[in-house]
């Protein structure tokens, strides 16, 4: 369901960017991917995120995959575009290019490494909000960035028509609350541990990187805790499920992207190698990871696999 809370839908996967075993794009993989997320529960896709592992591919490669990815699933799902980068211009060049490429709508990250303070964080936004076609997301995670977008700002920012969603990985919760109460911004968990509280408090669903292998799994807690009262305690337990597995792919020591990754080819389907700087997993951190899902989820493996 798209609502004005929930302008991208519920349930969004962070879409890891397949290559080749050569580590060039894999446009048809993508193209696989894509489909097996949607028809697997996937309301949307988040390209060329962090997950996308966007510091290592080109402009021209991100494009690409956008038309991809829109060409394939396009008419089925909303596909979002990150475009985030430390220089307004670059963001404003690629949000050109994710537009005209047919993205629905804008990933953007705060400008991360250097800093700015909240004024310039603001006016960045607004920047790329003024000439974009499409909503916007933006994208909170100071940990990486190293700002964070205080909730102030956030609260300003909402008067734009354009910015309609945040992806939230600030872990605070009362701040993301206040920010829900006070706007209409569809709050996204971008943090697996937190979808569901989150969504408790208002929140319109997530952006998951754990999707990526899950994705029905992360959706039914979503669908447990809309069925009403009766089902609340269904959703807890279908939540708590997805705990062991989004903390040994996302709390490991070990980036998402390249667990993800790992467990993609492990299961069958694309994904390939990662970039450097990032590094392939072993034998046995992929096998763990292997085991663990199937003892969750193996009745998904054997329906991928037919």
């Amino acid at each position: 369901m798209t609502t004005s809370r929930r302008p991208f839908g519920r349930a969004l996967c962070a879409m890891v960017t397949p290559f080749t075993a050569s580590g060039e794009l894999d446009e048809a993989g993508a193209r696989t991917l894509a489909r097996h997320l949607v028809d697997g529960g996937c309301d949307g896709l988040v390209l060329n995120g962090t997950s996308g592992e966007s510091p290592t591919t080109t402009d021209a490669e991100k494009t690409a995959l956008v038309e991809a990815v829109c060409a394939e699933v396009g008419d089925r799902a909303h596909i979002v575009a990150g475009v985030g980068s430390a220089d307004t211009r670059h963001t404003l060049a690629l949000a050109r290019a994710a537009e005209h490429a047919g993205a629905h709508g804008l990933l953007v990250v705060t400008p991360y490494y250097s800093r700015p303070p909240q004024a310039d964080v603001e006016a960045h936004f607004l920047r790329i909000a003024d000439t974009a076609r499409v909503p916007l997301m933006l994208y909170d995670i100071p940990a990486r960035t190293g700002t964070r977008i205080e909730p102030a700002t956030m609260i300003r920012l909402a008067a734009h028509p354009r910015v309609v969603a945040v992806k939230d990985c600030a872990y605070d919760l009362a701040g993301s609350s206040k920010v829900i109460a006070r706007t209409s911004l569809a709050y996204y968990s971008g943090c697996e541990e937190l979808n569901l509280p989150l969504y408790a408090v208002g929140g319109a669903g997530f952006v998951s990187t754990v999707a990526n292998v899950a994705p029905g799994p992360l959706r039914a807690v979503l669908d447990a805790y809309d069925a009403g009262t009766d089902e609340r305690a269904g959703s807890v337990r279908a939540h708590q499920r997805t705990l062991p597995l989004t903390e040994a792919m996302m709390a490991s020591g070990l980036p998402g992207t390249v667990t993800a990754k790992a467990l993609l080819g492990r299961l069958g389907l694309p994904g390939g190698p990662v970039r450097e700087p990032l590094r392939p997993v072993g034998r046995e951190t992929a096998d763990g990871l292997l085991g663990l899902y199937l003892g969750l989820y193996g009745e998904l493996a054997a329906a991928a696999a037919a």
